[in-house]
């Protein structure tokens, strides 16, 4: 394999058809390059979803209310349902074993946030401590809300980083007084969400200061939960189903709709979406992995077809060696050697062309689904292995077929 002979004799026959191996390596360097690009997609629209699903607490489970669809014993369609204090109580008495993190909400979606002379509109919620991790909320200055802030109805409030940018301009936000729909609050936290902006751009406050100061009595907008952590995920899917359809099933029966009603008492578990995102992530990579290999493939039959051409042209040249004692292998490890040099040299220019192009443009990329192309260490080798693999396939056949030659034959041939 590393014989001086045998590297001088591959350098001849490429330096006497460099256009041809030019063309050749160009076919195996741009599959490998597409190969890579695809994987980098692939890992930046993975990378993208998943951060979507960051957003909240794993196996979220939230519980809304809306309008009756469908009459029901008697009422008419088209009632509000409005929950209360009361339904999050009776949920923890009755699933308290059940749950991990709970929540209750007040939201209001169209606040006037006021700081001297700044402003804006921005969500406010009213809310239970649980919910900084139920939102997967990262404190970074202050603390977020308490419940000796809900006993004693403190007008508190902490704020996303969208709205301490805007408000405060860089300054220290801590301390301050802000107004929320004329009504002083001060800023206790400032957190970030891997939401982003969107997330970021909202106020949380006590959620009986939001009831009381706002006259919302005892309404409710929103319950939260997850549950205690399962040993596999088919236990989890299992408890989670269950807690969907007995929480449904209390709320339908309290406030007497329809069983079959889901606009009027919705609840949701993204339980089954950990499932779905490894899932939809497993056929992305399997997509852009089986293109990527299609592209390869087609590389590789140019190689080969090549291969089978030099063959044809050494025919003479290789009854000659065979008629001098070269056995078949000797054949065989000569042609497979040329192909596997040309196929990997290309491929491997290839795979640094893709990596570069990612490195270059990867950082430059900024999208909620799509973020941080990049091709890993692990990925990267297994193409290495993948250029070996084909330039030996490329170049079997073509081998095989030459030390299948007979000398006679080869020696007669034009």
């Amino acid at each position: 394999m590393f014989n001086i002979e045998r590297w001088n004799e591959i350098f001849e026959a490429i330096g006497k058809n460099k256009l041809r191996t030019f063309l050749t390596g160009i076919s195996v360097a741009s599959g490998i390059f597409i190969l890579v690009i695809l994987l980098g997609v692939g890992k930046g629209l993975q990378n993208g979803v998943e951060k979507q699903f960051e957003r909240d607490a794993e196996g979220l489970i939230e519980v809304w209310s809306g309008t009756t669809t469908k009459e029901y014993k008697g009422l008419n369609p088209g009632r509000e349902i409005q929950m209360h204090n009361g339904d999050y109580d009776l949920s923890l008495a009755r699933f308290g074993n059940m749950l991990g993190l709970k929540s209750a909400s007040y939201s209001n979606w169209g606040a006037q946030v006021t700081y001297q002379k700044e402003s804006g509109n921005y969500s406010f919620r009213g809310v239970y401590p649980d919910h900084q991790r139920i939102e997967n909320m990262t404190i970074i200055n202050g603390r977020f809300v308490n419940f000796n802030d809900l006993r004693t109805y403190e007008k508190v409030v902490v704020i996303g980083q969208k709205v301490s940018l805007d408000l405060f301009k860089g300054k220290d936000p801590l301390g301050q007084i802000i107004a929320i729909n004329t009504i002083p609050f001060k800023i206790v936290g400032v957190f970030t969400d891997p939401a982003g902006e969107r997330e970021e751009a909202r106020v949380y406050m006590p959620i009986s200061t939001a009831q009381k100061v706002y006259g919302a009595g005892d309404k409710i907008s929103n319950l939260s939960y997850t549950l205690k952590k399962s040993a596999t995920y088919e236990e989890a899917l299992k408890e989670s189903n269950k807690f969907v359809a007995e929480m449904e099933q209390m709320l339908k029966s309290k406030y007497t709709v329809d069983p079959g009603d889901d606009g009027a008492i919705g609840v949701n578990s993204s339980v089954e979406n950990v499932k779905n995102i490894y899932s939809l992530n497993l056929y992305i990579r399997l997509f852009f992995w089986g293109v990527g290999i299609c592209t390869i493939i087609a590389g590789v039959v140019g190689v080969s077809n090549i291969m089978l051409i030099i063959v044809k042209e050494r025919t003479k040249e290789i009854g000659i060696r065979k008629a001098l004692g070269a056995p078949p292998i000797s054949i065989i490890g000569m042609i497979l050697h040329e192909s596997i040099f040309i196929t990997t040299i290309s491929g491997f220019v290839g795979l640094l062309m893709g990596l570069g192009l990612l490195e270059l443009v990867g950082p430059n990329v900024d999208s909620d689904f799509f973020r941080n192309p990049e091709v890993d260490f692990n990925v990267a080798i297994t193409t290495l292995f993948i250029l070996v693999f084909s330039g030996a396939v490329a170049g079997f056949f073509p081998a095989y077929r030459a030390a299948r030659i007979r000398p006679i034959v080869a020696l007669k041939d034009e």
